[in-house]
């Protein structure tokens, strides 16, 4: 066995989720990894030129999809599920259909939410698959907004992968980088009557990258991204080269 111990940084394809606000452009930022390929199970790619599977409708035809791609001969280096809460209501819908039930919360004591939790652990294991014979896999995801309990002190709201808690803690144990898309925002202070003083949000529109954990959202990375970068397909990308070697980012 000690013949098998390997040293060192390990160059493999990444697997990163990208989850975030309405209109961002993550599946923008998403087709411009090298070489994609979209398995869509919602309709929303369409003015985007990428190449994409027919919009998987049933959770058989995404699992087809990935199948195909960790099976047989073809020149995509990236494969982009857009998105994966729209593939939870597929997995759900699965569920559903095995059970002979309309809803999954209608399966008792909460096992229809388990038994999607296992077909999405089927479904991330595929996806391996795919990174085994060497592409690189980009989960986009919607963003929603939580109360957090906090243990410690006051509960408070924060941004997660709009997935059911399972579901979205399952996809965030896969991934190597969690990333968070929003836009930046500001705060500029208004005078009001009688001296009190307000806190009011600015937006710039500028589009930026949240890399780390931090109270507002859930993110991470593995390759010591700063914690928040412009949503520029380059920079993430020069991160990348520098993390799986031996170099590291300044």
């Amino acid at each position: 066995m000690l013949d098998k111990i390997v040293k060192g940084k390990q160059q493999k394809p990444r697997r990163t989720v990208i989850y975030g606000v309405h209109g961002v452009g993550k599946s923008t930022w998403a087709a411009a990894w090298p070489s994609p390929v979209f398995v869509c199970t919602e309709d929303g790619v369409n003015d985007i030129d990428v190449a994409k599977f027919p919009l998987c409708r049933t959770y058989q035809s995404a699992m087809d999809a990935v199948m195909a791609l960790s099976s047989q001969q073809h020149e995509y280096k990236t494969l982009v599920l857009d998105s994966a809460d729209w593939l939870e209501r597929l997995v759900h819908q699965s569920v559903c259909e095995d059970e002979g039930k309309k809803c999954i919360a209608d399966i008792n004591y909460g096992k229809g939410y388990a038994m999607a939790a296992r077909k999405i652990e089927g479904f991330l294991k595929l996806l391996d698959s795919c990174r085994s014979v060497g592409m690189h896999v980009v989960v986009i995801a919607h963003a929603a907004i939580v109360r957090f309990t906090n243990p410690e002190g006051e509960s408070y709201d924060r941004y997660t992968p709009a997935l059911h808690k399972d579901a979205s803690a399952m996809l965030q144990q896969w991934a190597d980088e969690v990333l968070f898309a929003t836009y930046e925002v500001f705060t500029r202070t208004a005078e009001e009557r009688f001296g009190q003083k307000r806190a009011l949000p600015v937006g710039s529109g500028t589009r930026i990258l949240k890399t780390s954990e931090r109270p507002t959202h859930d993110a991470k990375n593995r390759i010591g991204l700063p914690d928040q970068m412009s949503m520029d397909i380059r920079e993430y990308a020069n991160y990348i080269r520098k993390g799986v070697t031996n170099d590291r980012p300044e």
